[in-house]
This record gives C-alpha cells, structure tokens and sequence, in this order.
C-alpha cells in the first residue's frame, strides 16, 4: 500500500517515522515489517507498539505475528479486560514484541513485570485517537521509561498539533509520511 511503500525504506535506514493516514491503509505491516526484520530471537522485549483500545490491540499483535510465524518471534498482547495471569505467564516467556494499551502497560511496569529498558523500536499507533481518550499522561509516563536511543514510529489518522507536539519531544528528526 501506498503508505507500506514510503514508510518501510525509512523503517529500515533506521530512521523515527510519523506517518499520516486512515485505518485500514495497512499502517500495522508498515511497521510490522520494519521491526520483524530487526527484533533479534530469544533476546527479551525489543519493540513495543501501543495502541487506544484492546480492539485495536489484539488487531496490531495479530497481524505482526501473523507476518512473522515463520520467524517465531513472540509476541504478546496485553490490555485490561483480559486476565492479568495470563499475561504474567505470557510475559513469562519473553515475548520480543509487546502490543498494548497504556493502562495495562503501565500497570505491568508497576508490577515490574515489564522492563522496558532494552527497548529498541517504540509505536504509538493511533496517536490522535489516543491524546483524544485522554492517554497523554499515561503515554508521558511510559515514554520517560523507554532509553533515548531507539527508533520511534507514530501513526494517526490526523497530525494535529497535540500529536506533533508529541513527536517534537519524543521523536529525533522524524521522517514525515502523508497518505490521501
């Protein structure tokens, strides 16, 4: 898809990414393809891809793990209304992508069940909709966990100023993607 064709180039030069455009654009392989290429197996939590609702999130973990079965790279969804043992014991296993929403999240980072710190590729997919479900704090609270250097991807149907606000002070130099 249009928006596959100018991100994943960007994507995999190593380079942050706000792209512009609709659901349903394939914006999940535009990323997915990029991180699945660069997560190393067995090495523990390497890229975390947040998303507004737990829809959107079990959408997210399925289509990545789906692009990556052939690679058997672990990946986990976690977000609330979903028993949180089951996430312990997925967690468990060292899954090398992480898909979720900021609450849960958070909540596992509390739990210190997440680490965050060997983080290399963070998404928030979806930005608008999540600034506009009132996640700013909660997206704030797990970027400062997340090490300075990693490659970050951001993803809205809209760029409004509370979103570029957003990439101006957790994004280095972001290559700009707009799809029609």
């Amino acid at each position: 898809t249009p928006i596959q064709v100018q991100t994943i180039p960007l994507a995999m030069e190593g380079r942050d990414v706000m792209g512009q455009a609709q659901t349903g654009t394939g914006k999940t392989a535009s990323f997915g393809i990029p991180i699945l290429n660069k997560v190393q197996k067995e090495q523990g939590l390497q890229a975390l891809v947040l998303c507004p609702t737990r829809e959107l999130t079990v959408q997210v973990r399925d289509e990545i793990a789906s692009l990556g079965k052939c690679m058997r790279i672990n990946v986990l969804a976690v977000y609330g209304g979903q028993s949180i043992e089951l996430q312990l014991r997925g967690l468990g296993r060292n899954p090398e992508i992480v898909v979720g929403t900021p609450g849960r999240l958070l909540d596992h980072m509390r739990r210190g069940s997440i680490d965050l710190s060997g983080l290399r590729y963070l998404v928030l997919d979806e930005a608008d909709e999540m600034l506009d479900m009132g996640f700013l704090p909660d997206i704030e609270r797990v970027l400062e966990e997340c090490p300075s250097e990693r490659q970050t991807y951001l993803f809205s149907a809209t760029l409004g100023e509370e979103v570029r606000s957003l990439a101006r002070r957790f994004m280095l130099e972001p290559a700009v993607v707009l799809i029609e």
